[in-house]
C-alpha cells in the first residue's frame, strides 16, 4: 500500500477536501436544466451521468449528498479524488470504463443494483481531453439506463496545467450547472459514441458562452 500511496496523500486528501468544502459553500449555483431531463427525473428514473474530468469537483459539490457512483481510476490521482469527493456523499468504483470485465465496471455495475446514480468522465483518466472514449458508453448499455450529458461553466476560475485543464472556481465564483436531455445508447458502438460526443460538447459550450468563461 505505501508503495502505491505516497505518504503525504492522505495529508493531501484532507486538506483537499476541507479547501473544497469550505470554498464549494461560496459558490453561487445556477442551474438550467433540460426539460427532458427534469420530467424524466422526477419520475425516479436512474441515469448514468457525463461529463468532463474538468469539471469534477464544481459537480461533485453540486450533487453532494446524493449518494451517486462515480467511475474513479485506480492511479495516484485517481485515490486522491477518491479520498476528496467520499466525505461529500459521493460513493465510487475503482478501475476502468472500457469492455472486458474490469473491476470497475463490475463495481458500478453493484452500486447500479443499489439503485444508485451513476457517474462516468468520458475523456478520463488520462486524456485526451474532452474527447468521449470508445467504452466510456458501455455502463449504459450494460444498465439498458439513459445517459445524460452535464455541463459546468465558471466565472472566475482556474484552470490548472493538467492534461484535462482542470478547472476550480474561485470562491463566490458564478457557476452554471446544465444537465441535457437523456440519450438513449442503443449499443456502444462508434455512430453512438460520436452522437454522445457532440451533445456533451455542444452543451459545454453553451454554458461556457453563458457565463463568459474566460481561460
Amino acid at each position: 500500500m505505501s508503495a502505491r500511496h505516497p505518504w503525504w496523500l492522505p495529508l493531501a486528501a484532507a486538506c483537499g477536501g476541507a479547501a473544497l468544502r469550505v470554498i464549494g459553500a461560496t459558490w453561487r449555483f445556477t442551474v438550467s436544466d433540460a426539460p427532458e431531463y427534469t420530467a424524466a427525473l422526477g419520475r425516479g428514473e436512474r441515469f448514468v451521468y457525463a461529463f468532463w474530468h474538468s469539471a469534477m469537483l464544481p459537480l461533485a459539490v453540486f450533487h453532494k449528498n446524493e449518494g451517486t457512483a462515480v467511475l474513479v481510476s485506480r492511479h495516484r490521482d485517481g485515490e486522491l479524488i477518491t479520498r476528496v469527493v467520499e466525505p461529500l456523499g459521493i460513493v465510487t468504483a475503482r478501475g476502468s470504463s472500457t469492455r472486458g470485465g474490469e473491476a470497475g465496471v463490475r463495481g458500478m455495475l453493484a452500486w447500479a443494483g443499489r439503485d444508485r446514480h451513476l457517474a462516468v468522465t468520458p475523456d478520463g483518466p488520462r486524456g485526451p481531453a474532452e474527447q468521449v472514449k470508445p467504452g466510456a458508453l458501455f455502463l449504459a448499455e450494460r444498465t439498458g439506463r439513459r445517459m445524460v450529458p452535464i455541463a459546468m461553466a465558471a466565472r472566475p476560475v482556474r484552470a490548472l496545467r493538467s492534461w484535462d485543464r482542470f478547472r476550480v472556481p474561485w470562491p463566490f465564483a458564478r457557476v452554471l450547472v446544465s444537465h441535457g436531455a437523456p440519450f438513449q445508447v442503443a449499443d456502444s458502438g462508434e455512430c453512438a459514441r460520436l452522437e454522445f460526443e457532440r451533445a456533451l460538447v455542444s452543451l459545454t459550450r453553451d454554458v461556457r458562452a453563458r457565463v463568459g468563461e474566460r481561460l
